[in-house]
């Protein structure tokens, strides 16, 4: 990992975005490759999803839509272990998720003059839940229980197909899918998936057919993210959650071995993953360095990890204390941050900017990823500045309602009509003012 040293500096928060690493994203190119994939699948349907799917991902399914009885045999695949981990992160993210609702309330300006705050969920939703270097079953879990939580009615999940399942979405994804009682799942994968969900694909038959969405929710890559901003109107969207990435923040006190574990557990998620160590300290810089070297060496996808941690994405950022480490990550946005300082608690009380954040030594990203009982699908690329999480309000609309009586209409239609008059809507104010038996001016 390369070294960024920021001491003896005093940078603003957009000096520091500059300054700071970032995987070089062309969300434009990006753009320009799925256009005309969308657009072909709102005019041609099926053919257009069928055709591009056998192009990128190099397999025709039997059908879009999975049967049900495959669906119904994905837990027995799975091993008992797996199953009761997949059945323990529903039942701690359905309770972490819950606690996200909102209240109805009833605000009494004056006598006969209320307003009433109601949520109301959409009606439809289309979950993505990402296939590519390792299919995601706990994108199943945080999309669908948050929509579940939220009152969603009808539930739609899309997944690549692959090629060792059969030309299904991978094992685990089906499972979890049955076990949430999810049963309309689409061997769909990429930007395809995404215009499938927004302009939907009509057909003679229900396996390849499915009708469009309210919301489109999930991760993915950059072709997804891009595809998700194109429909971005047609369809609501949580944010642009493309490649992970973690930012620890952490002082001399903190253990190299825990540190470098967690810039690795994301570097293995994909090449161009990105892992940035804030430190005030030469020595805990030097030691995670070894750390990650002796454990990159012994992990399974080494080469996938020591491309993201070389990569301009991934770098130790050398800080004069962790007052500035906090303006940093501030500036940084992390998808995932960890703060592991003395009294971390109380450091993390202070971050303004970041998808989510991990307090102290024994709460790792991978806590977060799987069974924490929070949601995993987080800004990315900085956006965490201006976007939150996926969470249940992602599924809902808030809705005011406005009930006022006679007497509490007459009481402020003087300022109503002067407001009227003021921005040249006259009649604006004639309507409440025939309300109270008043002439028309």
């Amino acid at each position: 990992m390369r070294t960024i040293d920021l001491r003896g500096t005093s940078l603003s928060p957009i000096e520091l975005r500059a300054r700071l690493p970032r995987a070089e994203v062309d969300i434009e190119a990006a753009s320009e490759r799925v256009r005309p994939i969308l657009a072909a699948v709102r005019s041609e349907g099926y053919e257009a999803v069928r055709r591009y799917t056998e192009e990128l991902d190099g397999l025709v399914p039997h059908s879009l839509r999975v049967p049900r009885e495959v669906l119904a045999q994905a837990p027995a695949r799975l091993e008992p272990s797996v199953r009761d981990a997949l059945v323990e992160a529903i039942r701690r993210a359905r309770l972490g998720h819950e606690a996200q609702l909102p209240q109805e309330r009833t605000t009494v300006l004056a006598d006969g003059a209320l307003v009433h705050q109601r949520w109301a969920p959409v009606r439809r939703v289309g979950l993505y839940v990402p296939g590519g270097l390792a299919p995601l079953a706990s994108s199943v879990v945080m999309n669908v229980v948050a929509a579940q939580v939220a009152g969603v009615e009808s539930l739609a999940v899309a997944s690549p197909p692959q090629k060792d399942d059969d030309g299904w979405p991978a094992a685990t994804i089906l499972a979890a899918c049955e076990l949430l009682g999810i049963d309309e799942v689409y061997a769909v994968g990429g930007s395809q998936a995404i215009g499938m969900f927004a302009y939907g694909v009509g057909g003679g038959d229900t396996e390849n057919r499915c009708d469009p969405v309210d919301v489109v929710t999930g991760p993915g890559n950059i072709y997804v993210a891009a595809a998700k901003r194109a429909v971005m109107g047609v369809v609501g969207i949580d944010s642009e959650a493309g490649t992970t990435e973690i930012a620890v923040l952490a002082d001399a006190g903190a253990d190299p071995s825990f540190v470098a574990a967690d810039l690795i557990s994301q570097a293995e998620h994909d090449p161009a993953a990105a892992s940035v160590l804030v430190t005030d300290s030469t020595d805990l810089a030097a030691a995670v360095a070894l750390e990650v070297q002796r454990q990159a060496a012994e992990a399974k996808h080494a080469e996938r990890i020591r491309a993201a941690l070389t990569g301009p994405q991934s770098a130790v950022v050398l800080v004069d204390d962790v007052e500035q480490g906090l303006q940093v990550v501030d500036a940084y946005a992390a998808e995932h941050l960890e703060i592991q300082t003395a009294d971390a608690a109380a450091v993390a009380a202070r971050v303004r900017n970041a998808g989510a954040i991990f307090v102290g030594p024994y709460s790792p990203v991978p806590l977060g990823d799987y069974i924490a009982g929070s949601n995993h699908v987080l800004p990315t690329g900085g956006t965490a500045r201006y976007a939150a999480g996926l969470n249940v309000h992602a599924y809902l609309r808030s809705v005011q309602v406005i009930e006022y009586t006679a007497a509490a209409l007459a009481e402020v239609t003087d300022p109503l009509i002067s407001l009227a008059e003021a921005e040249d809507l006259p009649a604006h104010g004639t309507a409440a003012m025939l309300r109270r038996g008043r002439p028309t001016l």
